[in-house]
């Protein structure tokens, strides 16, 4: 893929998107590329996370947590393991690749600081999108308590 499409996508995908183009190159010339056959198996539950990825062709199927819970589907720009960027932490689900062969970009949280270190700017950005997402949550949870005072 060229770097004009990698920026484009990185430019739609969640707080990819709130940066500039120049810290985008960065991380567009820094991350990995990994190809997956359809139904491979991108990672596995309780797995530990040192990124996130970016999907650039195809779709990425994220298994449900538990019995009740749903299968979602990322495709194009979506940028799974957002949390995995800034910290260490395991990887809730399995990913695999849908029906059709996946391409994802590779973003280590290596490539983050670097991508900081040069656009400190960015910092700032990351934290208040983060800030604001986290509000909305707490929001949430809040009308859910509201509603049901049980």
């Amino acid at each position: 893929m060229a770097l004009d499409d990698d920026i484009a996508i990185l430019e739609a995908a969640p707080l990819f998107g709130l940066m500039n183009r120049d810290a985008l190159r960065l991380i567009s010339f820094a991350a990995e590329r990994r190809r997956l056959e359809p139904g491979a198996v991108l990672f596995t539950r309780g797995e530990s996370a040192e990124g996130g990825f970016v999907v650039t062709r195809g779709t990425v199927v994220l298994e449900p947590r538990g019995p009740h819970g749903t299968r979602v589907e990322a495709g194009p720009a979506a940028l799974i393991g957002q949390a995995a960027l800034f910290s260490a932490l395991e990887r809730p689900t399995t990913a695999r690749a849908g029906t059709a062969p996946v391409e994802v970009m590779v973003v280590t949280q290596a490539v983050m600081r670097r991508m900081l270190e040069v656009f400190p700017d960015a910092a700032t950005v990351i934290h208040d999108a983060l800030a604001d997402e986290l509000a909305a949550l707490t929001r949430t949870f809040a009308g859910s308590r509201a509603a049901d005072p049980t």
